[in-house]
């Protein structure tokens, strides 16, 4: 074969594989809508005041004849959705393994969540179990389909291209947070412009990130391609023992088992802040909505050039590194945030401020450093058990803060309770050699990682 030949076919791999690329941001652009709009600003404080509207003269709702303080529902309705995501997660990462045919299993996740946040339009009145059992529906939908999304990464990017792929990803996925809000924010706002109830417009802030959602699932549905699995002699395992046979693998590959759970630690950090920002904000700050959709959006925009810059700082200090340093940041940022005056909206725009710089970029380098460290061929299995890390496990979080406030009756114990996520998650990662973690991979090892 000549060398010419040899360039030319370099050359096309090279075009198709950012044909895939550019179609796989697009997932992020589809679904962190729903992420954005509806469980860090809408969601929480709209399911709140449906339960306190429920709720009998104590302040308690009763799903299933259990007493629940009604601040409590929505944090432990999250916490609900990650045990369910628990058991369907390691299903779905078996099967894009098994037969290599990821698309059909993205497309029926994502439709599934899309339909379930579509569905929230319905939600008013008292019907908090109604909004308890779609936000449990489309939470899973999604930890499943970002199983399956994730694991393309290592198939489309090559190994010194995969942090500013996953950067860009997020920084996609931000992009469009920031411009559904925007278009969120003017129809609330200005709700009796439009002949609308602030119930009604929250409700179509909601069903509307479901529409995106499914609409813009066409895109990386239509530019990714599926792989043939590489056969491995063995039969394949399902679900729950597909699991088990992957943490097997794992344990031969000490060094990745210590990094998931660095990440499962801080991540549960991360996760939390999210779902529990805008209650936090809302119920012991007393800020209005709008002052909460103002936030977001400015965490979504400042987002965009942190996961961006915080690529390019991986490539000068390494992901890990920059990873560590995220970290710190979080920590004094929730520090600062246990003191936030009531009432003051300026302070809580400089803590949004401060989230929206290193909120991209520690998730973004986080999913591309544990690329590096998945053998070829299992991407979808290690996958899923990265996904029971990213939202799979992060149940602890959610239901350490409903359980403080349930106790204690402030939101700022609840809020500062987290800190421990950060301090542990940093521990445990600047223990971790990732170097040597990858070449137990049997993967290349960047210049810097």
């Amino acid at each position: 074969m000549s060398t010419e030949t040899v360039r030319a076919g370099a050359a096309d791999e090279a075009v198709g594989r950012r044909r895939e690329q550019r179609g796989w941001y697009f997932y992020d652009w589809a679904c962190s809508v729903y992420s954005t709009s509806v469980l860090t600003v809408f969601l929480g404080p709209y399911l709140t005041a449906v339960a306190k509207h429920a709720a009998d003269a104590d302040g308690f709702v009763h799903p299933l004849g259990v007493p629940v303080r009604a601040g409590s529902f929505f944090a432990y309705a999250v916490s609900a959705s990650v045990i369910v995501s628990i058991f369907v997660m390691p299903l779905a990462g078996a099967a894009a393994d098994r037969g290599g045919r990821k698309k059909p299993l993205l497309a029926a996740a994502a439709y599934l969540g899309a339909a379930a946040t579509t569905g929230m339009f319905f939600l008013h009145g008292d019907r908090y179990l109604l909004g308890g059992l779609l936000l449990i529906v489309a939470n899973a939908s999604l930890a499943v389909s970002m199983v399956v999304y994730n694991s393309y990464l290592p198939q489309i990017a090559a190994p010194e291209e995969r942090d500013a792929v996953s950067s860009r990803g997020w920084a996609f996925g931000y992009a469009a947070g920031s411009l559904v809000l925007i278009a969120n924010l003017i129809l609330f706002t200005a709700h009796d412009s439009f002949g609308l109830s602030e119930s009604t417009a929250v409700r179509i802030c909601l069903a509307s990130a479901g529409v995106w959602w499914g609409a813009f699932t066409l895109v990386p549905l239509k530019r990714l391609r599926d792989r043939r699995a590489p056969s491995t002699g063995q039969p394949s395992a399902h679900g729950w023992r597909q699991l088990a046979a992957t943490v097997r693998d794992m344990r031969g590959k000490p060094l990745t088992l210590s990094f998931l759970l660095a990440y499962l630690i801080y991540n549960d950090g991360i996760q939390t802040v999210i779902s529990q920002a805008s209650v936090y904000g809302s119920e012991e700050l007393g800020l209005s909505q709008s002052t909460l959709i103002v936030a977001v959006l400015l965490v979504q925009v400042l987002a965009v050039g942190g996961a961006l810059g915080m690529g390019r700082l991986a490539r000068t200090y390494g992901a890990k590194r920059t990873i560590l340093g995220s970290l710190v940041a979080w920590t004094l940022t929730l520090g600062a945030g246990y003191f936030l005056p009531a009432g003051a909206p300026v302070w809580f725009f400089v803590l949004a401020s401060a989230i929206g710089l290193v909120l991209g970029g520690s998730q973004a380098l986080s999913r591309s450093l544990f690329s590096h460290l998945v053998p070829q061929g299992k991407e979808a299995e290690y996958f899923s058990a990265y996904e029971m890390s990213d939202r799979g496990m992060s149940w602890l979080g959610p239901l350490l803060f409903g359980l403080t406030y349930q106790l204690t009756g402030s939101y700022r114990d609840a809020i500062i309770s987290l800190v421990a996520f950060f301090v542990i998650g940093f521990v445990l990662l600047a223990r971790v050699q990732v170097r040597q973690a990858v070449h137990d991979a049997g993967n290349p090892v960047p210049d810097r990682i």
